[in-house]
């Protein structure tokens, strides 16, 4: 007998696919992408080579931003000042940067709205974008002061700490007045806010406050304290804001006049709750 060929082989079916398995009676998992923060998709390749700050190209493509505080339970529960904590998104409610505070709990404790912090604000990376630095100066901030050295500075440096630009009270009794400068400590805008900045059950309109240039007298922006609801705004120091600009302004002043936003959340609407 001479040798026989193998036979062919069977026809083989794939494997179905392993599906996790509900314990009974578990619902099923919703549809869609999981719980989170949707952060905002990163820009084009071609917004990276027009010489603006590494991490600034995202400001490129926007004309607002939603500044919201984060509410924190301890505060809640003690009173007492915790670092603050914000969430910068834009208007499809995507995360843009996060901000978190750096600064002593003996800072907070003895100086509370009037001490030393230093804001880092970071990507979806968890990387620092830029930071808003306001060192302690006993005795600064006194709005009715009309000399400069009243003032109280805060600087605004990119992540590689090169100068954005410097924000600083004026002087005011009544209404709430804040200077933007230039790298070089050059006044180039004023943020101009309204005689009674108060919110209330009473009075929930967004109080705004316009960001007017120096050079040709034009409103270039607007930083708005929001209505956050009743419960927010009662029983906690967290606040809501929302800052506009032109979408074709230099994302450096942009990024100042976020910071901006951070600033005026502190020596205003802070030290005003801490009152009460």
């Amino acid at each position: 007998m001479g040798d026989q060929a193998p036979p062919p082989p069977l026809p083989t079916q794939p494997l179905p696919p392993v599906v996790a398995q509900q314990p009974y009676g578990a619902p099923p998992p919703p549809p869609g992408p999981q719980p989170g923060p949707q952060w905002m998709p990163p820009p084009p390749s071609e917004y990276s080579t027009t010489g603006c700050p590494p991490g600034l190209e995202y400001l490129t493509q926007l004309e607002s931003v939603n500044v919201e505080q984060s509410v924190d339970i301890l505060e809640i529960i003690t009173g007492f000042d915790v670092q603050n904590r914000f969430k910068i998104n834009n208007n499809l409610n995507q995360r843009v940067y996060f901000a978190q505070e750096s600064s002593s709990t003996l800072m907070r404790l003895c100086c509370g709205p009037n001490r030393g912090f230093t804001y880092r604000v970071t990507d979806n990376n968890q990387l620092e974008v830029f930071r808003v630095v306001r060192p302690f100066e006993c005795g600064k901030g006194c709005y009715c002061c009309p000399m400069e050295s009243c003032r109280y500075f805060a600087t605004v440096e990119d992540k590689n700490g090169v100068c954005l630009g410097h924000i600083s009270n004026l002087q005011f009794c009544m209404s709430p007045t804040f200077g933007l400068y230039d790298a070089n400590r050059e006044l180039i805008c004023e943020i101009r806010g309204p005689c009674c900045p108060i919110q209330n059950v009473c009075c929930k309109d967004d109080i705004d406050f316009p960001v007017i240039e120096l050079s040709s007298g034009s409103q270039n922006g607007t930083i708005s304290k929001v209505w956050g609801g009743f419960l927010k705004e009662m029983y906690t120091k967290a606040d809501n804001y929302r800052v506009t600009f032109p979408v074709d302004l230099d994302v450096k002043k942009k990024a100042v006049m976020i910071s901006a936003a951070l600033i005026m959340d502190m020596m205003i609407f802070e030290r005003s709750k801490n009152n009460h």
